[in-house]
């Protein structure tokens, strides 16, 4: 059977292939340390757990409209008023099958063959696919770890074109732990208002941020800016709800009726329990969110002390979201059993092999130089994971 070119053109995610390794060994019965998938460790809280509950009780089970209850599509705008100072309509928030579907959806209706999307790297994995699967051309622009990892107004007048359709901003970063301050956003929005560029404000990280330093969305600097941003969100990281596959956007109106049109004719509504849930989550007690933050800071710096002991590698310290994302390049061209290490992805197959720790290579985020480590797992196996890194890394250099 002939398949479409698209789908010859999508590649595996690295993230889920590394994770999915991971577990075949544990299952085996080997005691890996999994440094890979990017999911909280923390149990869904039990005050949004027990709204699912009642929502089954309710009878709550049947179909909802295709772009989310009125209920969560209000606690939805609550939240951007509350949280931000935004002020959305409930016709323009789409919930969807979490951030990713999100992010699918806005990409299908935003862009068409031709299109240009300016995407910074280090990026998250499934934006190249999914602005291949539109059949747009991504327009990499890299970025430095001595300017953490941020876009540049220089770096992205530089990528602009004729054809440029859209611009993906990702704060906090995945992987990369990247936050725009305000300032920043604003000098990129300059050349974004001069040019007719709609952009994706991806914002799932936006409660997982440390230090004092305060989350900004794009969309609050300018009215203009907001007719040409789609945000999104969702529940699944700030309130350890990976498995509900909640997300939603806040967009202009036809921008948000194009994306609920197509979701009519691909999964229709999202589970109408879920939406429940997350109800309870966004309009809820947000006591477990903050000490779920607390932990995570705890994690990272405890993680980040570690890394930067062992000889060769540097990495930033991130401002938010859980990952670390270390330069690897010092063991590079150095042989381990027969085999000489050139790329973040051979040192990544040298740990998960022997020290039997997953980490995700960079190759999978634009940039090989570089691995990212998760921290959203217990400080237990933070430290044996670290522990037996720097043990076989020693072996090496």
């Amino acid at each position: 059977m002939r398949l479409a070119d698209r789908a010859l053109q999508i590649s595996p995610s690295p993230t889920l292939a590394i994770d999915a390794r991971a577990k075949q060994m544990m299952a085996a019965g080997e005691k890996v340390i999994n440094f890979g998938v990017g999911e909280p460790d923390f149990d869904t809280p039990e005050h949004i757990k027990a709204a699912a509950v009642d929502a089954i009780r309710a009878g709550m089970t049947k179909y909802t409209p295709v772009a989310g209850t009125v209920e969560l599509k209000k606690a939805i705008v609550q939240k951007l008023r509350r949280d931000q100072n935004l002020e959305y309509d409930p016709a323009q928030i789409v919930v969807s099958v979490g951030a990713k579907h999100s992010l699918y959806n806005a990409i299908q209706v935003l862009c068409q063959p031709g299109d240009e999307v300016i995407l910074p790297a280090p990026y998250w994995v499934s934006y190249l696919e999914q602005i291949k699967l539109a059949g747009a051309r991504p327009v990499i622009v890299n970025t430095a770890m001595e300017n953490g990892f941020k876009l540049t107004p220089a770096g992205l007048s530089a990528a602009v074109t004729s054809h440029t359709r859209l611009l993906i901003l990702n704060s906090p970063g995945n992987p990369t732990g990247a936050v725009y301050t305000g300032a920043e956003l604003q000098a990129l929005a300059e050349i974004i208002l001069k040019h007719e560029m709609a952009v994706i404000s991806d914002e799932i990280y936006e409660k997982l941020i440390y230090d004092g330093l305060e989350h900004i969305s794009i969309v609050s600097l300018s009215p203009a800016l907001k007719e040409r941003t789609v945000i999104i969100n969702g529940v699944s990281k700030a309130y350890a709800m990976t498995g509900w596959r909640i997300g939603y956007a806040a967009a202009p109106l036809p921008v948000a009726s194009a994306m609920a049109d197509l979701q009519s004719h691909a999964t229709s509504n999202p589970a109408s329990i879920a939406q429940q849930a997350a109800v309870a989550a966004l309009a809820g007690p947000q006591e477990p969110l903050g000490q779920m933050v607390a932990e995570f800071a705890s994690r990272r710096d405890y993680m980040l002390e570690r890394l930067l002991i062992i000889p060769g590698l540097v990495c930033n310290r991130p401002g938010g979201a859980f990952y670390l994302f270390p330069n690897v390049q010092a063991y590079f061209g150095w042989p381990y059993q027969g085999k000489v290490i050139r790329s973040a992805s051979d040192l990544a197959e040298v740990l998960l092999d022997e020290a039997r720790v997953a980490v995700v290579p960079g190759a999978a985020f634009g940039n090989d130089n570089y691995f990212r480590l998760s921290y959203a797992t217990s400080l237990k196996n933070i430290e044996d994971g670290l522990n037996r890194m720097a043990a076989v890394l020693a072996m090496i250099k």
